[in-house]
């Protein structure tokens, strides 16, 4: 059995290519036989059709071919009849699509299904009987009925053949559709009285391999002289129907005329076609002639119809004539849209062109009521490209993003160019899949926290947030500390991140005083791949606590030695006596400092300044007031709780200096005693000879005893700053002013045992202007700044500064 294969390819202007493979295969071929081996036929990989997902697309619901696609070939799927699928024409082909996806394709394949000599030639009748007068004339003619053989080509009715042909002999004439009318023609005169009836086989052979006939038996009954046979007025009739049209509906009259007279005269019509469905859709009135409809007339089935006519008298002489019916399209189908392939979900990055769907359109009008259009909705980025005739692909023409629009429901809408024009729609819904496009953004471009001092480790500080406009794992946002020092020092040993929340903690306690803010960078990761990200600076202020208490800077508070400040009794109201320094090392409100005399000897005489510290005398001194006075004054900050520090200042009341020192003297006089009782006893007590050494173990105490409170002062984590209140001159520029100090004045006082016996004398002006006692010394004064030690000359005279 000979199979024929035509292919052709044809490369469209879609990313998906387009190729066209035809093969013609003989009917009746056995389930499961071979048709092509389209793999081959179109160049493609076997492999192709597996991964492809390779499967046949029709739309008809029955599938006469079947794809194998571990072999790439097209099998017989089940018995192709052609007679049966295709009735109304001669050339019968099965019409489907080959789909692949990834990427999507698609191949047409027509299989043309070739006739083999399978049908005989058959008649409606195996028996029909014709009444002819013996008068006939040589020449008249009996219209025989066709054979219909349901084969096409050569396989169908070839020839016809009668036998015996003593007194008929067969005429065939050849018809424009290529069909044969078959005519009995009388070439002998007949003589009822020799031969009432008459007996003849009419054969009916094809062309086919085997040859196949079919047989009619014709009985001819001699009648009585009928001259005359009926004659159509047209041998060939048109008309025209409108598809719908209602039953009853009339087509088109007919009609013939007999010369006879009598029953001879009297014509009957009637339809002659036997094969085909023309006696389901149309009548005749065996009467007038006229043709109607019985049927619903639907062009998409059948265009055209011929209908054979017959009109006979009661002789049985008869003429015959053909009526040609064409069906006149209506616009009564909507445009069919059918889905051949199509993908539910497609990336936001894909490319231009990229094929979503592949859709077929069909519309079984005809003309411009089959004309189809297909558009989808606006402002959606897709678009239909068409690649061939009703066949149309769904694909993009721009940039997709998933932030601005997840899915797409796409209206296919197709209309034809019919009055009315009818339409059809069908709806997709494509999702669009998310690609990491959109690195994480900080609610802010900066961020700012406070926390306050001597906090605990661990404690949150601030938190900072970033959003991602992807989905799921694409959007999971982690916070990482980025690398950075502070102060030399790993900004990690300061702060930590929550890589989830992005809660930041503090990692040790802070201190204002050793650093009051710093900064460092924190970036937001998401979890897509390759990863996005973005960073934000964080600006940590430390605030203050107040922690620290104010410290005095000035009158210096010495161990073993008083610090006398000398008020003139002539002093008047608001004197300076001196001025209380503090600091604090807190900030704002926590290093906003007051004074206040807490305890004083007298306190209706002096006042201090609540906010510089000063202090003052309050009203007039008079003889009546001690010379010795004792202030406490208490320094506090502004904090909450406030901290406070004391200070005492020691303010001796003369307008001499052996008057003061006379007060003094008195107020060391006890330790003076102690010390002078104990060097006596030593002296009891010890030999000559160890006097020297006792002298030389003092002074060297001595020195060690300086030298300690040096060191101490020197290593101490507050500098001690002495603050000499300066020269207050009169504001009005004269000197006489009260609470002024115009003159420094050097006193050089020479002691004994007996303190009639001391002298005083003025020296030199100095910058020295404060009296300092040490109460441990024996009868003596230290001369501060002096060039040469006291224990150096124990006989020198003591230099004692006061201020007046």
């Amino acid at each position: 059995m000979n199979r024929q294969v035509l292919l052709f390819i044809c490369l469209l202007s879609l990313d998906s290519v387009l190729g066209q493979v035809s093969y013609s295969i003989p009917e009746e071929m056995a389930k499961g036989s071979l048709v092509g081996n389209i793999a081959q036929d179109l160049g493609l990989e076997v492999k192709r059709f597996l991964s492809g997902k390779a499967r046949i697309y029709t739309r008809n619901s029955d599938e006469y071919i079947e794809l194998n696609r571990e072999r790439g070939v097209l099998l017989v799927k089940q018995r192709i009849d052609r007679e049966l699928l295709c009735t109304e024409t001669a050339l019968c082909a099965l019409h489907f699509q080959i789909i692949l996806e990834n990427p999507m394709e698609f191949y047409s394949v027509t299989v043309e299904i070739t006739d083999i000599n399978d049908n005989a030639p058959t008649f409606e009748k195996n028996e029909i009987t014709f009444k002819i007068s013996e008068s006939a004339v040589i020449g008249a003619k009996l219209v025989l009925e066709r054979a219909e053989d349901l084969d096409v080509g050569i396989n169908n009715v070839q020839n016809y053949e009668l036998k015996p042909t003593d007194n008929f002999a067969l005429k065939l004439e050849n018809n424009a559709d290529g069909n044969k009318n078959v005519e009995m023609v009388l070439q002998k005169p007949l003589d009822r009285e020799k031969e009432e009836q008459i007996s003849l086989v009419l054969t009916a052979v094809d062309g086919g391999e085997p040859q196949m006939s079919g047989t009619m038996l014709i009985v001819i009954t001699v009648l009585d002289a009928n001259d005359n046979a009926p004659v159509f007025t047209q041998q060939t009739y048109k008309a025209t129907v409108t598809e719908n049209s209602p039953k009853g509906t009339a087509v088109a009259t007919v009609s013939a005329a007999d010369a006879d007279q009598g029953s001879y005269g009297k014509i009957t019509y009637s339809i002659t076609n036997k094969l085909g469905n023309v006696r389901n859709m149309f009548e005749v009135n065996n009467e007038n002639g006229e043709v109607s409809l019985v049927g619903n007339m639907d062009f998409e089935k059948s265009k055209h119809f011929q209908i054979n006519l017959r009109a006979s008298d009661d002789g049985g002489l008869t003429d015959s004539c053909k009526l040609i019916v064409d069906v006149q399209d209506v616009n009564d189908n909507k445009p069919e849209i059918n889905i051949m392939s199509k993908s539910n979900v497609i990336s936001e990055d894909a490319k231009l062109n990229t094929v979503v769907t592949m859709i077929n359109i069909e519309d079984l009008d005809s003309g411009e009521n089959g004309n189809v259009k297909c558009f989808i909705s606006e402002n959606i980025p897709f678009t239909l490209k068409t690649s061939t005739n009703n066949f149309y692909s769904l694909v993009t023409d721009s940039d997709l993003d998933r932030e601005r629009a997840s899915e797409y429901n796409i209206t296919v809408t197709c209309s034809d160019e019919g009055v009315p024009s009818l339409s059809s729609s069908v709806t997709l819904t494509l999702q669009i899949s998310d690609v990491n496009d959109n690195a994480p953004v900080f609610e802010r471009s900066s961020y700012e926290a406070y926390i306050v001092e001597n906090n605990t480790p661990g404690l949150s500080i601030f938190t900072v947030r970033a959003r991602d406009a992807d989905w799921n794992q694409n959007a999971r946002v982690s916070y990482i500390l980025e690398d950075s020092s502070v102060n030399g020092v790993p900004v990690s040993s300061y702060v930590s991140v929550s890589a989830d929340s992005g809660v930041i903690h503090a990692v040790r306690s802070f201190d204002y005083e050793q650093i009051k803010d710093f900064q460092f960078r924190v970036k937001a990761q998401d979890g897509g791949s390759p990863p996005l990200s973005s960073n934000v600076t964080v600006k940590v202020m430390i605030q203050d606590q107040n922690d620290n208490p104010p410290q005095v800077l000035y009158p210096v508070q010495t161990g073993g030695s008083l610090v006398a400040e000398m008020v003139p009794r002539s002093a008047d109201v608001g004197y300076l006596v001196t001025k209380v320094v503090a600091v604090d090392v807190d900030s704002g409100q926590n290093a906003w400092l007051s004074y206040k005399l807490q305890k004083a000897t007298d306190r209706a005489l002096f006042e201090v300044g609540l906010q510089n510290g000063e202090i003052r005398t309050i009203r007039q001194v008079t003889d009546k007031d001690g010379v010795k006075q004792r202030l406490t004054v208490i320094v506090e900050d502004n904090g909450q709780p406030s901290r406070s520090a004391t200070v005492i200042v020691n303010v001796a009341v003369a307008d001499s200096f052996p008057e003061v020192l006379s007060e003094f003297t008195d107020f060391t006089h006890d330790k003076e005693y102690n010390d002078n009782l104990t060097f006596y006893l030593v002296l009891a007590l010890a030999v000559v000879s160890f006097l020297f050494i006792t002298c030389l173990v003092v002074i060297i105490s001595v020195k060690i005893y300086r030298w300690r409170q040096s060191r101490i002062l020197y290593h101490s984590s507050l500098p001690v700053i002495p603050y000499y209140p300066p020269r207050y001159s009169d504001t009005l520029g004269t000197g006489t002013g009260t609470g002024t100090l115009q003159h420094v004045y050097n006193y050089e006082v020479c002691r004994t045992n007996d303190s009639r016996k001391s002298d005083c004398k003025f020296g030199r002006g100095g910058s020295q202007n404060v009296l300092i006692m040490d109460p441990s010394s024996t009868g003596t004064m230290q001369r501060i700044q002096c060039e040469k030690s006291i224990l150096d000359e124990p006989d020198s005279p003591i230099e004692v500064s006061f201020i007046m």
